[in-house]
């Protein structure tokens, strides 16, 4: 007899759409980035497939700050996130930074834990805090969240990556997707990368983001001091901004 499978009546998360897709089919000169429409998108989200490092690193500075700028949703963010998601497979990303012999695959799923962040729970508990009534009115950020199951199926395979930099950032990215509640039967098995992450000495944001999972999840952290940060600072460390400079 087959040992009883915990997960095997679990939902499927909705499969991702290829990177073609997404830019080929979306009508980007009518999204809202920060800094006005999003027409020249396409050509940059392109540069992150180009072979020269600091062209990749480049682009992904550049995307930052037109769908993220601020830690804000626009209606270009969610778009260009399963772009960005799309492409995590694809050889280009292999790119290693000088000195450094990090993946650029790390830094796009690094990129993708903050902005998933960025509509955390625990973000959407500040915003009603500080700017009650804020949420009513940006069905934007609720779509954004609604993507979270499509972005973990993404991000899930890297997981398992042989390249220590892609697991860390794939699971700090799956930390925070996990929230979403048809994701509830994979926190389990990302407790044990919670942890992982708190038994380190590593970024303080990172650490905070494992321990609020876990406390989330109903876990045991007695003991476990919570790293201290400021307020608006809780996200995960690497968004890929603090990357995005010289050297790459």
């Amino acid at each position: 007899m087959n040992p009883s499978n915990p997960t095997a009546d679990a939902p499927r998360e909705p499969d991702l759409p290829s990177w073609e897709v997404v830019l080929a089919e979306t009508d980007w000169c009518s999204l809202q980035t920060a800094f006005g429409h999003g027409g020249n998108l396409p050509e940059i989200m392109a540069r992150l497939l180009e072979p020269d490092v600091k062209a990749q690193f480049t682009a992904l500075s550049e995307l930052s700050e037109l769908a993220g700028h601020q830690h804000g949703i626009y209606e270009a963010t969610a778009p260009v996130t399963l772009y960005v998601a799309g492409i995590l497979a694809h050889p280009a990303t292999l790119t290693l930074r000088p000195y450094r012999d990090v993946p650029f695959r790390a830094t796009l799923l690094n990129w993708l834990a903050s902005t998933a962040y960025d509509a955390s729970d625990d973000m959407v508990e500040r915003i009603t805090e500080y700017a009650p009534g804020l949420l009513s009115r940006h069905g934007i950020l609720a779509a954004f969240r609604d993507l979270r199951p499509t972005l973990y199926r993404a991000v899930a395979p890297f997981l398992r990556d042989g390249h220590e930099d892609v697991r860390e950032a794939a699971g700090l990215a799956a930390l925070v997707l996990v929230e979403h509640p048809a994701l509830a039967h994979r926190r389990e098995h990302l407790a044990v990368h919670a942890r992982r992450v708190l038994a380190t000495e590593g970024d303080v944001p990172n650490r905070r983001v494992a321990w609020r999972a876990l406390k989330a999840w109903g876990y045991d952290v007695t003991g476990i001091e919570p790293p201290q940060v400021e307020v608006w600072d809780c996200g995960p460390h690497s968004d890929g901004r603090g990357d995005l400079v010289p050297p790459f």
